[in-house]
């Protein structure tokens, strides 16, 4: 039976398990799949001896993502270009392969969600590692520009230089973000994990289609009922459509077959798995 696994600090709380279980009795495969809680100071050590065991591949999540950047043997475009890794695999003469399927999972849920993305402009709030992983995606799928607008101008200007080369992409304060049709907006940061909301003007909203929370929660997130408080004509939609995209991302690269994902996430979401 193949081995797969997730690893991260903490762990517990990943639903990684749970989706590439459904996704494997979906595809009528027949695999192992565990979370792995490997030491702050440990995670070479603990991906190594997983591997040497007789995994197959892997999923690595915070705080892991850039130490499994510097593990790999290989990089795809799209991990190369995030600065960071969450998806390993094992090839045949035993190197390993860094993926990163954290912005294909979010192109995935915004076309399910039918989000307008051809010649969109997309704000994206927040320059971190979530951010850098779907600006490239998001440029191949069709949107025409991207603004970054974050706390810190440099970070968002510095960001965007780095993706300049592939599309109309700029970096801005949360305090002057410039005047535009913004059918999309996405929060990258971490606010609605306390329950606050980005500095930014509610003018932002003014002709947002879709509103996008890369955090998801039971309930609405706090970023979501600050746009709904300002738009309520905005469609709003959390990150968990995201979880499952980049999972079946993540399990196509190992098995070469693309779970339903719509399917699975309305499994999870009603408790049909649980």
């Amino acid at each position: 039976m193949d081995k797969y696994a997730v690893f991260g600090h903490p762990i517990k709380h990943s639903k990684s398990p749970l989706i590439h279980q459904a996704f494997a009795r979906q595809c009528m495969d027949q695999i192992s799949y565990e979370a792995i809680l490997a030491p702050l100071d440990g995670f070479k050590e603990s991906v190594e001896k997983f591997f040497a065991s007789g995994g197959k591949g892997a999923n690595v999540t915070l705080p892991f993502k850039e130490q499994a950047f510097e593990l790999v043997d290989q990089l795809t475009e799209r991990a190369r270009l995030a600065g960071a890794v969450n998806t390993l695999k094992l090839l045949e003469d035993g190197t390993l392969l860094g993926d990163n399927t954290d912005g294909a999972g979010l192109v995935s849920d915004l076309e399910q969600h039918n989000a307008p993305l051809s010649k969109a402009t997309v704000l994206l709030i927040g320059s971190g590692g979530a951010a850098r992983g779907c600006i490239y995606p998001l440029l191949q799928a069709g949107v025409t520009k991207v603004v970054i607008a974050n706390r810190t101008i440099g970070k968002a200007r510095s960001l965007a230089a780095e993706f300049v080369q592939f599309g109309d992409v700029s970096g801005c304060g949360l305090q002057d973000i410039p005047k535009d049709r913004y059918t999309i907006v996405i929060n990258s940061t971490s606010s609605s994990v306390t329950g606050d909301v980005p500095d930014v003007s509610p003018s932002i909203l003014q002709e947002c289609i879709l509103a996008y929370d890369m955090f998801y929660s039971e309930q609405r997130t706090s970023f979501l009922t600050w746009v709904a408080s300002h738009n309520s004509d905005t469609k709003l939609v959390d990150g968990f459509g995201m979880l499952i995209g980049q999972a079946a991302e993540a399990y196509e690269i190992w098995r070469n077959k693309k779970p339903n994902t719509e399917q699975v996430a309305s499994e999870i979401k009603n408790g049909a798995m649980l």
